[in-house]
This record gives C-alpha cells, sequence and structure tokens, in this order.
C-alpha cells in the first residue's frame, strides 16, 4: 500500500495543499482531479522524491520512504527523461537494457504513434512526441509505484488504449498507478479512487 499522512505543500505565499492524507492498495488506483494550479502535478513531484514537502510522511508497504518513491516510483511528467542527442529507438534500447524489458520495442513505437519517428534524434522531436517517447520509458518500467501527469496528452484513441492496458497489466500485478488527468481514464475492473484538488 502506497500511503501519505499529513503532507504539506506551499509554493511561496500559496499552499497548494495542507495535511493532505491518501491511501493507494496494491493493485489500484487513484486518479487526481482537480482545476490547473490546484496541485495536482505538485503532489506527484513529491510522491517521485521530487519535490520536499513542508511536512507530511509517505509510506511504501509499511516502510517510511523519507526521500519519497524515488527508488520503487516510475514518474511520467512534462519533460520526457530521454537524452535529446540519441534517437528514439537508442533511448528506449537503453532503458530496456537498464530495466530489463523484453517487451517488443516496435509494437511500442506503433501503438503511441512513434514507429516513423524511431531514427530521429529526439531533438528533432515536437513536444507532444517527446511526451510520448517518455510514455513509452514508463510503460517500460517493473517499478512498483507509476505517477502519471496527463498521460493522454497529445495521443490518439489507440494510444489511449495501449496506456490503459498497461496500467491495468501493471494493477493486475500488484502495482500501483496514481494519475493526474482531465480526460476519463480506465483502469480495468481494478479498483480506483479520486482525490479532488483545491488549494488550500
Amino acid at each position: 500500500m502506497l500511503m501519505g499522512i499529513d503532507l504539506t505543500l506551499w509554493r511561496g505565499a500559496t499552499c497548494l495543499f495542507s495535511e493532505l492524507s491518501l491511501e493507494v492498495p496494491s493493485g489500484s488506483a487513484l486518479l487526481l482531479r482537480g482545476a490547473n494550479g490546484t496541485g495536482k502535478t505538485s503532489l506527484l513531484r513529491v510522491l517521485a522524491g521530487l519535490t520536499r514537502p513542508e511536512c507530511g510522511t509517505i509510506s511504501w508497504q509499511g516502510e517510511v520512504c523519507p526521500d519519497g518513491l524515488r527508488s520503487l516510483a516510475a514518474y511520467s511528467g512534462h519533460h520526457s527523461a530521454l537524452n535529446a542527442d540519441l534517437t528514439v529507438m537508442q533511448n528506449l534500447v537503453f532503458y530496456a537494457r537498464l530495466g530489463g524489458w523484453s517487451g517488443h520495442l516496435g509494437q511500442l513505437l506503433e501503438g503511441l504513434g512513434l514507429a516513423a519517428l524511431a531514427d530521429l534524434e529526439l531533438r528533432h522531436l515536437s513536444a507532444g512526441q517527446r511526451r510520448r517517447g517518455g510514455l513509452a520509458r514508463l510503460l517500460m518500467s517493473d517499478c512498483r509505484v507509476w505517477l502519471l501527469d496527463e498521460p493522454f496528452t497529445n495521443l490518439d484513441a489507440a494510444g489511449r488504449q495501449l496506456v490503459e492496458e498497461r496500467i491495468a497489466a501493471h494493477l493486475a500485478g500488484g502495482g500501483v498507478a496514481v494519475a493526474a488527468a482531465h480526460d476519463e481514464m480506465s483502469f480495468g475492473d481494478h479498483a480506483v479512487a479520486t482525490l479532488q484538488m483545491g488549494l488550500g
């Protein structure tokens, strides 16, 4: 189970969330809702260990994680975390080897609409295409927790379906997903809770 207890985060003079607590059992998902600027991305970054909250604790399977879920979570944010000097395929081959992923890269690229761009350096891709590349990296991860910030941005229907199917498979294996999304998302038969974000 993923737990956050009494998490508080300020941005300058604005309190994004105060004493926020959450529980996400293994095999289930948490969907973050709310208008832009209400702290959805910031909460994901706190869980990932990329932003330190003013107070509160994060734990996984009963163990407190002082630095967030750095070693346990795969984070898909607004930046792809891919090397701009490498091609799309070279980036993904690197991450496949790093994580021991044995899936079919061609099928993954096809599903995300990146097959025709596989041999292009990342620097030549649009922001939306780079985002798809970042999603591909996440879908190859064997981390127990997936943190997704607007995962459907710039994806067509086939790409959305692929992402939903991979998330459902991740949950079926006992993983956890926390997603900030404006669009509707399907997690198959797995339990989904919704957290409405609001300032303060």
